[in-house]
């Protein structure tokens, strides 16, 4: 349930960031052909949307367990030792996202004193998306390593199941 409202969450946020990226876009370019001058801001607002729009395909990535993945070593084990590496690949990613997310402080404070020129926002409004997408795989992860702990048939077949779209 929990994974389920951070991918909503997510897809929310993608669509969002897409749509006014796209708006902003379109607007510049028959503004420019019309009036031959654009929207100034049209060219920053990206610096801040598309790093959300890619922590939004995170998070989906991760809930949905479409992550690129080499399933090779667990399809070629039992299926008893297919649940600890499956374990230990979840618990790796615990590990990989609340390290990034200990060591992206100094960005994110660092962004508070730097400003877009035209826009005149603040850029950690754009490196806000490194806290949040990291956060929810840490909880999708944590509730993953969870259910392999707790023995969840469906939850182990899913994960081995190579659902990579590479």
């Amino acid at each position: 349930m929990l994974t389920r409202g951070l991918d909503i969450s997510a897809r929310v946020i993608a669509v969002a960031a897409m749509a006014i990226m796209f708006t902003l876009l379109l607007m510049n370019v028959v503004l420019r052909y019309i009036f031959t001058t654009g929207i100034p801001m049209a060219y920053e607002v990206h610096a801040v949307l598309l790093p959300w729009l890619v922590a939004g395909g995170l998070v989906v990535a991760s809930a949905k367990n479409c992550n690129i993945a080499v399933t090779l070593l667990p399809d070629l084990v039992p299926t008893a030792m297919r649940r600890l590496i499956l374990i230990m690949v979840q618990a790796l990613m615990l590990l990989i996202a609340v390290s990034i997310l200990w060591s992206g402080q100094p960005i994110l404070r660092a962004s508070t004193f730097q400003s877009l020129s035209t826009l005149g926002i603040k850029q950690v409004w754009g490196y806000a998306s490194l806290p949040y997408s990291f956060a929810c795989v840490s909880v999708i992860a944590t509730c993953d390593l969870l259910r392999l702990i707790l023995r969840d048939e469906t939850l182990e077949e899913s994960l081995a199941t190579p659902t990579s779209l590479s």
